[in-house]
């Protein structure tokens, strides 16, 4: 195996434990946003504003995974849920400021929460899955 092969490996190898991260970090900060706007309907509307900070420190993490989806070589699902995972973050922008969307917005960040944790369970599953195939050899 020429050096190149084997940096390039590394790389995708990287890449793929950067996903899985990045999958898991995204389900964990949807939790998160979720938990902020029940204090805001339940404790004070002063935590109003913490919702709306804190979505602008994970809006771009389905993006990164996109991109390490394609650096990491995993399945065509995974990028397209990547990218839709970044579709439906700039949707809530939509649904929180637009007169009548306001329902759909405890929607998509349910389907949300859901589609981060199944993209990170599957690429557990590959990404696992793939180095016991390769310790087997």
């Amino acid at each position: 195996m020429s050096v190149e092969t084997k940096s390039n490996e590394h790389r995708g190898k990287i890449s793929r434990f950067l996903f899985l991260g990045l999958a898991w970090l995204l389900a964990a900060c949807v939790v998160i946003q979720i938990f902020i706007a029940g204090m805001a309907v339940f404790t004070s509307p002063s935590y109003w504003h913490n919702h709306i900070v804190f979505v602008h420190l994970f809006e771009f993490i389905p993006l990164l995974m996109l991109i390490f989806s394609f650096t990491g070589r995993l399945p065509q699902s995974l990028r397209w849920i990547s990218a839709a995972l970044f579709v439906m973050i700039f949707a809530q922008f939509f649904t929180a400021n637009f007169t009548g969307a306001g329902a759909f917005h405890t929607v998509i960040a349910a389907v949300m929460f859901w589609l981060a944790l199944h993209v990170a369970i599957q690429a557990k599953r590959i990404i696992f899955g793939r180095a016991k195939r390769k310790e087997s050899q």
